[in-house]
């Protein structure tokens, strides 16, 4: 069922985005007294490389592999995801295949900071399409800032280490772009040029 929904998504030019490693509703008697979806959920330790990657294989094989974002909850696995990311990002789009921002309990400054490492690390930092958006929390749109100053804290400290260039036209061009660009360009937003750097609109 799986790969049939995948096939669709590609037919559709959809982007389609995976949540894996979440161990869902531990408590089976507090599930019982308050129902599904009320806590008691926690990071899970199952082996993801050799199924993820068959999955991907199989869809990219028969050139029915969509735009694609997997996002990890277990830390263990952030070099895992980043490097299997770059297996199939084939060049028909920028980074056609995601590594997603830090999700569920990995949101938070330790979490954000070493996905974003580990994606530097081993795959291209530059074409990340950033923080995402959960609209059921309020959070949701606050941590967008939050996201964004990890970032920019990250790329000074490195500046300052003599690690990156003291180049903050370029520095800021990739901030900019991870923060906005990337997804912009992903999801093939049509913004009214008028609204752009104010407020703008997205069809």
């Amino acid at each position: 069922m799986l790969v049939n929904f995948a096939e669709w998504d590609w037919e559709k030019g959809f982007v389609q985005q995976y949540h894996l490693g979440a161990l869902r509703n531990n408590n089976s008697r507090m599930l019982g007294k308050l129902g599904p979806d009320t806590g008691w959920d926690s990071i899970g330790d199952f082996s993801q490389a050799r199924t993820l990657s068959k999955f991907l294989n199989r869809l990219d094989k028969n050139d029915t592999l969509a735009k694609t974002i997997i996002y990890n909850l277990n830390p263990a696995d952030n070099e895992l995801f980043a490097t299997m990311i770059g297996n199939f990002n084939d060049g028909t789009a920028a980074g056609k295949v995601q590594w997603g921002s830090s999700w569920w309990f990995l949101d938070q400054k330790d979490g954000m900071t070493k996905q974003i490492n580990a994606l530097s690390n081993m795959g291209l930092l530059s074409r990340f399409i950033g923080m995402l958006t959960d609209s059921r929390s309020f959070l949701s749109f606050p941590r967008h800032e939050y996201f964004r100053r990890i970032l920019c804290n990250l790329f000074g400290e490195e500046i300052e280490n003599g690690e990156l260039p003291n180049d903050i036209e370029w520095t800021g061009k990739v901030i900019q772009d991870i923060c906005f660009n990337n997804a912009k360009n992903y999801f093939n937003w049509q913004l009214d040029k008028e609204a752009v750097g104010s407020n703008a609109t997205v069809s």
